[in-house]
């Protein structure tokens, strides 16, 4: 009980001065960077700026508890903080830590707290640019000016951090990062420092001038790709490209909709194009398997695993079972290629409730000619009869030819009559070839077992 209170305090002061424990970490880093990584109270520092990290981290939540290999991962990088720490790794985490405040800039709508992680931001490039890189990986010294403005003026900073005023936001909340940003950021800062050792030692320059050099050819290349990502031309640009690309995670969107479109002009039945649709989820490479059902049928196709993820909406359910755990994004144009396959699912089934009432309509329109036939029909009968009812024997030569005339005629349109019930017209029917529909039943039953002799059906068998 002590310890879980004593961790819901640590959390409620964690969230109310955060930005004090932000400008402490900083602080500690600063400190370290100045002494050097060799010196022992500087690795001291170190340690403790890493822990003041761990409780700002914003990758998890302060909430949840540390599982054994978690902890373990902590315990060995303090250990190798203590033991372990140089110029090169100091370099390294000051570029991380770069990255994931680069990460958190582009998140905030706050226009405040925005500029905080701004100023961040350019200290911590200004430390890796101006001091740790130099210090640790040139032997020239450096000028007077440069040591003063390292250890005087990068303070300076942190007035100005806390001089922004403090401004709440609702991505705040949660501790988010946008890793593709902060992923960028961090390989700018990289090919920033690389681009400037090569200028070093291919041409010989001073640092300041190097840096000078590879600071303006990544600019040029940002210029560039900003450029082709949304031009002003004509050229759909990068972005286009980039979008075509998240919509096309393991299988291209458009086979998607061309195979959908293909199985939705062979198959007329819904269960049967549902069937079909889900068999051919498996050709996704993260896909193994899964199982569906709707308000009439259910099936299954492929194996089972672990990892499921699932998509309902107001006629189908379907739940695919997968090789390893989605990421975000594989989720998201999993629910994609499930909304697509539910809106084929409703226009099939619309379709077949049209067929069906076409087919009763049609049905209906038959009996009622019919009925209007045969009623035709029994009316000439009926004046047949009445006319023999009524007629004298002297009268029988005018009905005997009376009866000689109608009677073939009533015969014939009976025989007519008879003729469309025992075979109505077909001239509106929809026919398939049965060598294409047993093909589409083969592939509702692969790897099941069932082997199908297609050889013997010809081409112009319908069905």
């Amino acid at each position: 009980m002590a310890i879980g209170s004593l961790l819901q305090v640590s959390q409620l002061l964690i969230a109310k001065w955060w930005r004090a424990l932000f400008l402490l970490m900083l602080v500690l880093l600063h400190v370290a960077a100045m002494r050097g990584p060799e010196d022992a109270w500087a690795r001291g520092l170190m340690l403790a700026h890493f822990g003041l990290f761990i409780m700002w981290q914003p990758f998890m939540q302060a909430e949840r508890r540390l599982t054994p290999s978690q902890a373990l991962a902590i315990v060995a990088i303090g250990l190798g903080i203590l033991y372990f720490l140089n110029g090169w790794l100091l370099a390294l985490w000051v570029s991380v830590f770069a990255g994931i405040v680069g990460g958190k800039v582009f998140l905030f709508q706050a226009r405040w707290l925005r500029r905080f992680y701004l100023v961040v931001l350019l200290y911590l490039t200004s430390l890796l640019l101006i001091w740790i890189v130099p210090t640790s990986f040139i032997t020239v010294p450096l000028p007077d000016e440069v040591q003063v403005l390292a250890h005087y003026g990068f303070p300076v900073l942190f007035l100005v951090m806390l001089a922004i005023p403090a401004e709440a936001d609702v991505a705040e909340t949660p501790q988010i990062v946008d890793f593709f940003y902060a992923a960028l950021i961090f390989l700018l800062l990289v090919a920033l420092v690389l681009g400037s050792f090569a200028f070093m030692t291919v041409r010989g320059l001073q640092y300041v001038t190097a840096l000078s050099y590879s600071m303006l050819i990544i600019a040029g290349v940002l210029l560039l790709l900003s450029f082709a990502w949304n031009p002003r031309a004509g050229f759909a640009g990068l972005s286009m490209y980039f979008s075509r690309y998240l919509l096309s995670v393991g299988l291209p969107f458009e086979r998607w909709l061309h195979f959908l479109a293909e199985l939705s002009q062979l198959e007329t039945k819904p269960e049967r194009f549902l069937k079909e649709a889900c068999v051919g989820l498996t050709r996704l490479p993260w896909v193994s398997g899964g199982f569906w059902h709707t308000a009439g049928e259910s099936g299954d196709f492929g194996k089972v695993s672990k990892n499921s993820v699932e998509f309902t909406n107001q006629e189908i359910h379907l739940r695919v079972f997968t090789r390893q755990p989605l990421s975000p994004s594989l989720i998201w144009h999993f629910h994609l290629l499930g909304q697509l396959l539910g809106e084929y699912y409703v226009a099939k089934q619309r379709e077949h409730k049209l067929q069906q009432q076409t087919y009763v309509q049609a049905v209906h329109e038959t009996g009622a000619r019919m009925t209007h036939d045969v009623k035709n029909l029994l009316q000439s009968l009926n004046v047949l009869c009445a006319a023999a009812e009524r007629d004298t024997p002297p009268d029988a030569t005018e009905l005997s030819s009376l009866m000689r005339r109608q009677l073939p005629a009533i015969t014939q349109r009976l025989q007519q009559t008879l003729d469309k019930l025992q075979k109505p017209d077909t001239s509106n029917a929809r026919f398939v070839q049965a060598k294409a529909w047993c093909e589409g039943l083969q592939r509702s039953y692969a790897d099941r077992g069932v082997e199908f002799a297609l050889e013997a059906l010809e081409e112009t068998v319908m069905l």
